[in-house]
């Protein structure tokens, strides 16, 4: 079985979760090293420029699975023995939000339909979130008796804030596509049948911009989200510096002042 669909073009990557028959969970140690060896495959590509996350069939990702979710069922981060669990989630889920935060290839998320738990925090690590019509997100660990052992409670609330991540958490309700959009879990929300085209072009836009630059603004971003602003901006004078002696950066200018299309390179 592959896990993980991997697909390339036009400087884009796309990963589909293909698990279907299980909704896509993304707990289980297989699809754990499926889903980084892709993520770190597609990020060392020189020419991929952007990555796009979906999920197979009616779900982006369940989450949890919920057959291997009780101790010590095959494939479980669960032990009956709560001194081993800690280490299974360090050596299984968690490093998916590891590896994103690593990341220098901007990923934006197409969540195609139920986005769940654990689903619904790898969504959370995408840079970008689209949704279709059909989508639904829920932080609904509490539902099941647990909390959000990924990292959900560090990435949720940098996405929709503080109070509604609670709102989120602590409820375990299910939002709709158009509640997403309105608490800024996704930036837009398409048809069904429009999503991957959407995806796509959004994608375009991003991977026809002087790579570098994107790489470089994807960083400041990230650390944004927990730095304070003298180190950001000290940062991003030492970055700017570099960006200015691009090839790319000339190539710009020149071609405004030409009135015509770039042609970036990368360099």
């Amino acid at each position: 079985m592959t896990r993980v669909l991997t697909a390339t073009g036009d400087g884009i990557a796309t990963l589909t979760l293909n698990v279907p028959e299980l909704h896509n969970p993304i707990s289980d140690l297989p699809m754990v090293d499926a889903l980084v060896a892709a993520l770190a495959a597609a990020d060392a590509d020189p020419d991929v420029r952007v990555i796009i996350l979906t999920g197979a069939g009616k779900s982006f990702s369940s989450g949890g699975n919920l057959r291997t979710m009780l101790p010590d069922s095959p494939n479980s981060l669960a032990s009956a023995d709560p001194a081993q669990t800690p280490g299974n989630y360090q050596r299984g889920i968690q490093r998916i939000p590891l590896l994103f935060e690593q990341l220098k290839t901007p990923v934006i998320a197409a969540v195609n339909g139920a986005a769940m738990g654990a689903g619904c925090d790898l969504a959370c690590m995408c840079d970008i979130r689209i949704a279709a019509q059909s989508a639904r997100f829920a932080e609904n660990f509490v539902k099941l008796g647990l909390i959000p052992g990924d990292g959900g409670a560090w990435l949720l609330q940098r996405v929709v804030g503080f109070s509604k991540a609670a709102e989120m958490t602590l409820t375990g309700d299910t939002l709709s596509a158009d509640e997403a959009l309105a608490c800024g879990l996704v930036s837009r929300v398409v048809p069904d049948e429009q999503l991957f085209a959407e995806a796509q072009a959004l994608a375009a836009r991003i991977a026809a911009n002087p790579p570098q630059a994107v790489q470089q603004a994807k960083r400041l971003l990230w650390q944004a989200r927990t730095g304070a602003l003298a180190p950001l901006l000290e940062t991003s004078a030492a970055v700017q510096a570099l960006m200015h002696t691009t090839e790319d950066h000339r190539e710009a200018v020149q071609a405004f002042s030409e009135r015509r299309p770039p042609r970036f390179t990368g360099r």
